[in-house]
C-alpha cells in the first residue's frame, strides 16, 4: 500500500469526509489498540498458530486484555471465593518471582525458606501446641490443596491395606453434596468413589455426621469437611465429624483422616465466634 503524507491527513480532516483516507492510517503510528492500527487492519492474527510475521506487543496485549475480560471482574464475584483485594506490594513481588518453577522449588532456597516460615505462621494463627510440628506445603489454591490432600490420604490407605494383606482396588471417599466441584474432581481424576451425602435443613446444609457414620466403611480413605462452603457458605462440623470417625476407631481399629478445605476458613475461622476445631484451639 502506498505511503500517505500525514500533511494530506491533516487536509483531509479538516476538508472532507474521513472515512477511507483514516483506514490507510500513518506508518509507525502507536498501536493502542488492535481495531485502530494499520497492522490490525491489513492481516490477520491467527489464535491457534504462530503467525508468519511477529505482531506489535501492544496490540497483542489489548486483544488478549479483552478477551480475558469476558471471564469478568473478580472483585465483583460474590459468588466464589475469588473476590479478595490484592495490594501494588504484593503484585510486584509476584511479578518479579513469576519466572521461579515452583515445582523445582529446591533450586530456589529462599523462596522454600519462605514456604517453610509461612507454615509456621499458619500453625501458630490455629493454636500449634508446644511439641506439636506441623508439615505443610505451598499450593495454588483451596482446590489443589485438596487433590494433593486426598491423593495423600488414598496412598497411605492403600499402604496400609497392602500391609495387611486385603483388597486396595475400591477406595471410597465422603463428601456432602454442597461440596465445591474441585471435591468432585478429586475423586474422579484419582479413581476413588464418591459418597457424596445429602445435605438438608436438618444438618443446616451441611454434612451430616449422622449420615458420615451410616457411610463411613473400611474402604474410606477420608472425609472432605469445608469450612467456607460455596452452598451457603456455612463452616460445617469438623469437630463432630471428628468424634464419629474417633469412634468408628475405637470401635474397628480402623483410622480415617479428615481433610478441612478451609477455602475462606483458614484465615477468617481463628478471628470469629465460630469456634473452629474445637477447644483446644
Amino acid at each position: 500500500m502506498d505511503q500517505v503524507n500525514p500533511e494530506d491527513i491533516i487536509h483531509h480532516l479538516q476538508h472532507e469526509d474521513t472515512g477511507p483516507l483514516i483506514a490507510q492510517a500513518i506508518p509507525g503510528s502507536s498501536h493502542l489498540t488492535p481495531f485502530s492500527t494499520p497492522y490490525a487492519s491489513r492481516r490477520d492474527i491467527p489464535k491457534y498458530r504462530i503467525p508468519q510475521h511477529g505482531a506489535p506487543g501492544d496490540t497483542v496485549y489489548q486483544m488478549l486484555k479483552d478477551e480475558l475480560d469476558l471471564d469478568g471482574r473478580p472483585n465483583l464475584n460474590l459468588a466464589s471465593f475469588v473476590n479478595t483485594y490484592l495490594e501494588d506490594n504484593a503484585k510486584s513481588l509476584l511479578s518479579a518471582n513469576a519466572n521461579k518453577n515452583l515445582a523445582d522449588n529446591d533450586e530456589y532456597p529462599a523462596l522454600l525458606d519462605l514456604s517453610k516460615r509461612c507454615v509456621s505462621i499458619l500453625a501458630h494463627l490455629w493454636g500449634v501446641q508446644k511439641g506439636e510440628k506441623a508439615v505443610g506445603s505451598p499450593t495454588v489454591g483451596s482446590s489443589e490443596a485438596i487433590h494433593l490432600g486426598g491423593l495423600a490420604m488414598k496412598r497411605s490407605w492403600q499402604q496400609r491395606r497392602r500391609e495387611q494383606g486385603k483388597d486396595a482396588s475400591r477406595p471410597n471417599i465422603i463428601m456432602g453434596a454442597n461440596a465445591q466441584v474441585a471435591l468432585e474432581k478429586f475423586a474422579r481424576y484419582f479413581d476413588v468413589e464418591a459418597r457424596i451425602l445429602p445435605v438438608s435443613a436438618k444438618s443446616k446444609y451441611r454434612l451430616d455426621p449422622e449420615l458420615v457414620r451410616e457411610n463411613v466403611d473400611e474402604n474410606t480413605i477420608g472425609v472432605f469437611v469445608i469450612l467456607g462452603s460455596t452452598y451457603t457458605g456455612h463452616y460445617e462440623p469438623v469437630e463432630e465429624v471428628a468424634q464419629v470417625l474417633d469412634e468408628y476407631q475405637k470401635n474397628t481399629g480402623i483410622d480415617i483422616p479428615i481433610h478441612v478445605d478451609a477455602a475462606s476458613g483458614g484465615f477468617v475461622a481463628p478471628f470469629t465466634f465460630a469456634g473452629a476445631g474445637g477447644a483446644k484451639w
